[in-house]
């Protein structure tokens, strides 16, 4: 038996997972909606409609839901 406890997971880890999962954004992606994360009131990208993966727009909903998980939902409306 090993004495090395795994490391929990914050509140913003547990959600982006959720998040990710519920929007189907791999997980491999996380870390390109962690920048929105630490930014929630800035500006965001925007879907250049150019068949990206990910979508600006698909970052843009798991920040979003991740927000709302964590109960500090962005106040700034998005871009048109």
């Amino acid at each position: 038996m090993s004495d090395v406890t795994e490391p929990t997971a914050s509140p913003l880890d547990s959600a982006l997972a959720r998040a990710s999962e519920e929007l189907g954004l791999p997980s491999y992606y996380q870390s390109c909606v962690r920048p929105l994360l630490r930014n929630p009131e800035g500006r965001w990208p925007r879907c250049c409609g150019g068949g990206c993966e990910p979508c600006a727009q698909t970052l843009i909903q798991v920040a979003l839901r991740t927000l709302e998980l964590v109960g500090t939902p962005r106040q700034a409306p998005l871009p048109d």
